[in-house]
């Protein structure tokens, strides 16, 4: 049976949950978001994802009503939110630092919220129990804050901000307080958690490799502007700028001069280095200045000069990242361009074949490259 793909940003009949319409929000005469048009889903886990300072926890403070936006409008479900106050939307946050009540057990943490709405005594003790379960925390419901793991207190935050049943949570930099293998095993659990209760996620952070795991659609940010928003795949293969490509995951930027050729593009980059081909969609003039963006899995090196690919370059190793599972060569062509090339390590340290200092070539395919505009 084959299982359909979700991607309501590409069906025009979808309603979308939030709308950015012209928004723009200054702080004086700083401008933090720039004039941002752009829809988020039901049932979407979106990212912004940036360094610090383009705009993105801005964004998620006017989505949680602590900001309003100077000019234009934000929707929920087609209203207007800036006249709702924070505590009426449809919409919870959960901050970084969980803001957990050290006081109060588990239990009565997920409870908070709704005995402030005046629930019955049976529907928040129903409710309590779904999210101790979602959230796996069925056995530590009695402990307090302090008595449990960074991890499971991450969860608790989570299970709080579920148990109102909100259309829309925001989550800013979820995992920020948790180590590494922790921040990855509850990546994971936030996409099971997301997928069981349908619930519109936004998440803001810095960390790529984390917005890349868990979002649908991620939003790079830089400047108070959204360069990009696709899917996590789409971002990595089809950058549609040098900066989206630099910044997401490890690249090698080629700068030079394009020109037509036999059903590739001709690049001229250094004096010296051979010429360049990459296919592209995207129409270059002759001599126009282009940028020519490889990522280092895409770029196989050998001792001797491939036959097969008239992408090659000649290089010596300068330095060699080894990451376990990986080693990315960093090879220096007789230009000063350092080129990038990663290989899977299946063999044993002892019988790698090259190392520091090591004359070696590079080649990839015409169309391993993305040719972008500067």
């Amino acid at each position: 049976m084959s299982q359909t793909v979700f991607e309501p940003w590409n069906d025009p009949t979808a309603k979308p949950l939030i709308q950015f319409k012209n928004v723009t929000k200054r702080f004086g005469d700083f401008t933090a978001i720039d004039n941002q048009t752009f829809d988020i889903y039901e049932k979407e886990f979106f990212a912004l994802l940036g360094p610090s300072g383009c705009g993105k926890t801005t964004m998620m403070r006017m989505l949680a009503g602590f900001e309003a936006p100077t000019e234009g409008m934000i929707l929920l479900a087609g209203q207007d939110i800036a006249p709702i106050p924070p505590n009426k939307r449809a919409v919870n946050m959960m901050f970084q630092s969980y803001a957990l009540f050290p006081h109060l057990s588990v239990w009565e943490n997920i409870a908070f919220g709704l005995k402030r709405d005046n629930k019955s005594k049976d529907e928040i003790a129903a409710r309590v129990a779904e999210m101790l379960k979602l959230t796996r925390l069925e056995k530590f419901a009695k402990r307090k804050p302090h008595q449990i793991s960074g991890g499971q207190r991450q969860r608790v935050a989570l299970a709080r901000s579920l148990a109102k049943a909100p259309k829309l949570l925001l989550l800013d930099e979820p995992l920020g307080a948790l180590d590494a293998k922790l921040r990855q095993d509850t990546q994971f659990e936030l996409m099971d958690i997301q997928e069981t209760t349908g619930t519109t996620f936004v998440i803001v952070t810095h960390d790529q490799e984390e917005a890349m795991t868990v979002a649908s659609r991620v939003a790079v940010m830089d400047d108070g502007r959204i360069v990009q928003a696709d899917t996590p795949a789409r971002i990595y293969e089809m950058p549609n700028s040098v900066y989206v490509a630099d910044f997401i995951g490890e690249v090698t930027i080629i700068r030079g001069t394009a020109r037509r050729g036999d059903g590739a593009y001709e690049i001229t980059f250094a004096e010296g280095q051979p010429t360049l081909f990459a296919e592209s969609d995207t129409e270059f003039d002759n001599g126009q200045e282009c940028h020519l963006a490889i990522r280092p899995e895409k770029v196989s090196i050998t001792a001797q000069k491939p036959d097969d690919r008239r992408n090659a370059l000649e290089g010596k190793i300068l330095d060699i990242a080894y990451l376990g599972n990986l080693s990315t060569y960093h090879v220096e062509l007789s230009s000063g361009q350092i080129v990038k090339a990663q290989t899977a390590n299946t063999t044993r340290l002892s019988r790698r074949s090259f190392t520091w200092e090591d004359r070696v070539w590079l080649s990839w395919t015409d169309t391993a490259g993305i040719l972008l505009k500067g």
